[in-house]
């Protein structure tokens, strides 16, 4: 918990990406530190869903020299900076005020206590998991250290973020043999003598890890190996991560008939509408959510028994598609994301209790309702 009176821009930054990773976003994406220098000195920041030039505006009267937002104000290319387009305007505006623009986006929506686990939260669910989990996220690392050494490279590795399975941690395999190297004239050996093969007895460590922390990982296995050098294998997984993915789906503390679900979802997010496919006169207790535009998931809904399914964008045909499987549920893009607000507050709040965090007053909505 920082208490200090002077931080850069680059240590929110950094802990942000140490809690939701770059590399959880999609490859369409355009997360992270988009305008600006993570070196500059920080004073406020203002969090938003959208950037735009009146939340520049706002960013500027409120003395704030960071803007975090949900969606990237630089998404798609770009080939002019003038101001007078639209899509470029706030751009402008906050290189010429020196307002850094930082995006935490898909990797926010893949994050497993995102948005999705939020509005869960609202709704009373607190048990939940992953709608359409990823692959290719974790590596497994094998190392080979004197057995001496075992427990410090062990809690080394443990200690930087390996090891975790689900609801486990410190989780590894170890395994007894010998090692065989013969040093150079060149070499400084922790053990065994320069131009003689030696022999040593080892263990084989492995453990498994998100491959976001591979620098870490190998960092702290360096640090805590007495070897010169490291000797060790990195092996990508094709294992599914159920900590990482689209969507969630959880149940409900009690069933929940039809039309009040709808009625306390409207109430609960202060929605001013929902589209919703047919009723099924069935009751509500396994709630999909896919925050923003998830009509790509409705099978994967489907599939887990979902009884409705609440995401954004739904187009006329998307409501065909469900065939009275469940109840679908448009809930709005803006309704359905601008909680980013209060999650980006309370997470950098409690690591930065005595810098300033500024929500939004600004009503980014570009749907209205009659």
């Amino acid at each position: 918990m920082s208490k200090r009176k002077n931080i850069e821009i680059a240590e929110i930054i950094n802990y942000l990406e140490s809690v939701v990773p770059l590399s959880f976003q999609e490859d369409y994406d355009n997360c992270g530190l988009l305008t600006g220098d993570p070196e500059w000195q920080f004073r406020k920041a203002l969090l938003c869903l959208d950037v735009t030039s009146e939340v520049i505006s706002e960013a500027i009267f409120k003395k704030c020299n960071l803007i975090i937002s949900h969606h990237p104000p630089i998404f798609h290319g770009l080939k002019k900076l003038t101001v007078n387009q639209p899509e470029t305007e706030a751009i402008v505006g906050a290189l010429k005020n020196d307002v850094a623009l930082y995006a935490i986006h898909t990797n926010l929506d893949n994050t497993f206590h995102g948005l999705n686990a939020h509005i869960l939260s609202k709704l009373g669910i607190s048990e939940y998991i992953v709608l359409s989990p990823k692959n290719g996220m974790m590596v497994k690392l094998a190392t080979f250290c004197p057995v001496a050494y075992a427990d410090k490279v062990r809690d080394a590795l443990f200690k930087a973020g390996a090891g975790y399975i689900g609801n486990y941690d410190c989780c590894s395999f170890s395994a007894p043999g010998n090692g065989s190297f013969r040093a150079s004239e060149k070499a400084n050996p922790f053990v065994g003598e320069k131009n003689k093969l030696h022999l040593e007895k080892e263990v084989r460590i492995e453990v498994v890890f998100p491959k976001y922390l591979e620098r870490k990982i190998i960092m702290y296995l360096r640090t805590a190996h007495p070897y010169e050098e490291v000797a060790y294998d990195l092996y990508p997984l094709n294992n599914i991560s159920y900590s990482y993915g689209s969507g969630l789906i959880g149940l409900l503390p009690k069933p929940l008939e039809e039309n009040y679900f709808l009625e306390f979802l409207k109430s609960t997010l202060n929605l001013q509408v929902i589209r919703h496919s047919a009723k099924r006169s069935k009751e509500i207790t396994r709630v999909g959510i896919c925050t923003g535009s998830g009509s790509f998931l409705i099978p994967e809904a489907i599939k887990s028994f979902a009884d409705v399914f609440l995401t954004a964008d739904l187009k006329y045909h998307d409501f065909f598609t469900v065939k009275n499987k469940l109840l679908l549920a448009d809930i709005g893009h803006y309704e359905s994301e601008t909680c980013v607000k209060e999650w980006l507050h309370a997470v950098l709040v409690e690591k930065f209790p005595n810098f300033a965090f500024l929500i939004s007053e600004v009503n980014t909505n570009p749907v209205y309702y009659l």
